[in-house]
């Protein structure tokens, strides 16, 4: 069976560190593809780079990215480079571009990466644990949370997606004000988790302003991710959380957990967000 996901991160070796790929809309919500896939493609290159060589380091660790760009649905090319090789760990870079409408390279994200190897990464000393979460057949899909069938964003189709009631108040009108979702996270064709994907998964939640009662996307300006394990087949569950709204600017914190109760990814990135003229819902202090 070929994966969604697989097809997406689907990448042509042209020489060295140049590789060339396409944007699927099918992964988009509205005109832009998800960020979240961009990373996961700059991943995707980094780790044939950085997986090569007398010690090779396949596994992202930690990874920072600046949008500088909307990803629009076409073609891609990828230059990774590796800045530097440790026997323990990697660095590299990686820039994304598309051609404009004028014929030149238009950047849409620059990420730089430590990779590793993440079986030194499984004895645990300390760690988050994970929510409490209904039921994923309690929990509401969120290719149905806001419209039906073709009407729900193409990226919430590639995704099983089921968030906790508690916070999926947005979706019918009810923003909580706490600014928090939680939920159960996976892909639709069944497809198990790797830690390119949870770099994906990441940036997959929709935005938390969505439940300080401010609508429209949320677009990321930058974003840094950890990878902490390699998620175990099953169901994740990913919460998110925002404490600051300012000038626009809106700090999102994500924590992934995979089926055995494990954290395996942590982020978080600074997006921006348009205020209604009404202000942000603001929950009372009983409800922090």
């Amino acid at each position: 069976m070929t994966f969604e996901f697989d097809q997406a991160m689907a990448l042509s070796a042209e020489d060295p560190g140049s590789f060339t790929g396409r944007l699927d809309g099918a992964w988009a919500i509205g005109p832009a593809v998800n960020g979240g896939v961009l990373m996961a493609l700059a991943a995707a290159g980094l780790r044939e780079v950085l997986g090569s060589g007398e010690v090779p380091h396949s596994d992202p660790l930690a990874l920072s990215a600046y949008f500088l760009s909307a990803g629009a649905p076409g073609d891609i090319a990828v230059a990774a480079d590796a800045l530097r090789r440790g026997r323990t760990f990697s660095t590299g870079q990686a820039v994304l571009t598309q051609t404009g409408a004028d014929g030149v390279p238009v950047e849409r994200l620059r990420a730089l990466a430590t990779y590793g190897d993440l079986a030194a990464s499984d004895q645990v000393h300390r760690s988050i644990e994970p929510p409490d979460l209904p039921d994923p057949d309690d929990c509401i899909a969120t290719a149905t949370a806001r419209g039906k069938g073709p009407d729900a964003p193409p990226l919430m189709h590639r995704l099983d997606l089921r968030l906790d009631p508690a916070t999926a108040g947005w979706a019918a009108g009810r923003p909580s004000g706490r600014g928090e979702m939680r939920g159960w996270i996976g892909f639709a064709d069944g497809r198990v988790p790797d830690p390119v994907a949870l770099l994906f998964f990441l940036d997959a939640m929709p935005p938390t302003s969505f439940d300080l009662g401010i609508g429209g996307w949320a677009p990321t300006l930058e974003f840094s991710g950890h990878v902490r394990g390699r998620p175990a087949p099953g169901r994740l569950r990913m919460q998110t959380r925002s404490h600051t709204l300012t000038g626009g600017l809106l700090e999102e914190d994500a924590w992934i957990w995979d089926s055995t109760g494990r954290l395996v990814a942590q982020s978080r990135q600074l997006c921006s967000v348009r205020i209604p003229e009404s202000g942000p819902v603001i929950a009372a202090a009983g409800d922090r």
